[in-house]
């Protein structure tokens, strides 16, 4: 079923009509033909950008300013539609995919400038460190940027190395160029504790997205 489309105008009138204790927000919406919860979104983006706010095009928000309101909701600093309010989020269906996105597997990508604030030169390792460092991020959101920094070593690697571990397990961690013992090499007792140590941190990670979402859903029950 295709969304009812309200003129910008229409929207002003009826939440100036709110602001003025004319009805009451959920008498409003029904009356507009608009879910009570659309409603409230009208009243905050009024409250932040006055009328201009339905007629507004598409809204470029910065990775700093996406980071920094997923983090706020998350550490309970106010709910979706006060975070939404002091950021200037037109639409909470927005914040709420940034939060999925924060607590998935891919996080916030930076780009242009603050990529080049992330990246350090790249490093040789041994299959150990990358095993440590893949099964660091993952467990923790794969989180590339914050784990480069960690570990000393650039943000493509990280990415790649993940990438890799994704689509070949441990094996796609090997690189036996230039080492004296070559990752190929190594044993079934290590290849097992690898496995696990990958198994431990792909565990630790579900749980994260568990515990989330039940807090998401406790807090929009609210």
């Amino acid at each position: 079923m295709r969304r009812k489309k309200i003129a910008p105008e229409t929207k002003v009138r009826y939440v100036e009509m709110y602001k003025r204790g004319e009805g009451s927000g959920m008498a409003l919406a029904r009356t507009a033909g608009v879910a009570p919860a659309s409603f409230q979104q009208w009243v905050r983006n009024y409250e932040v950008y006055g009328p201009k706010a339905y007629t507004k095009g598409y809204q470029h928000y910065s990775k700093d300013l996406k980071e920094s309101a997923v983090r706020d909701y998350l550490a309970g600093k106010g709910s979706q539609d006060a975070i939404c309010k002091k950021y200037g989020i037109l639409s909470k269906s927005k914040l709420q995919k940034w939060i999925m996105k924060y607590n998935s597997h891919e996080g916030f990508k930076p780009s242009g400038q603050e990529r080049g604030k992330i990246v350090t030169t790249g490093r040789k390792t041994t299959l150990e460190e990358r095993v440590s460092i893949v099964g660091d991020c993952i467990s923790n959101g794969r989180c590339y940027a914050e784990t480069a920094e960690k570990y000393s070593v650039s943000y493509q690697q990280v990415y790649t190395w993940v990438r890799k571990y994704d689509k070949k397990g441990i094996d796609g961690l090997k690189d036996g160029r230039g080492r004296t013992k070559p990752d190929y090499e190594m044993s079934d007792i290590e290849r097992v504790r690898y496995e696990n140590r990958m198994l431990k941190a792909q565990l630790k990670h579900q749980q994260m997205e568990i515990d989330f979402l039940k807090k998401l859903e406790e807090i929009e029950r609210r």
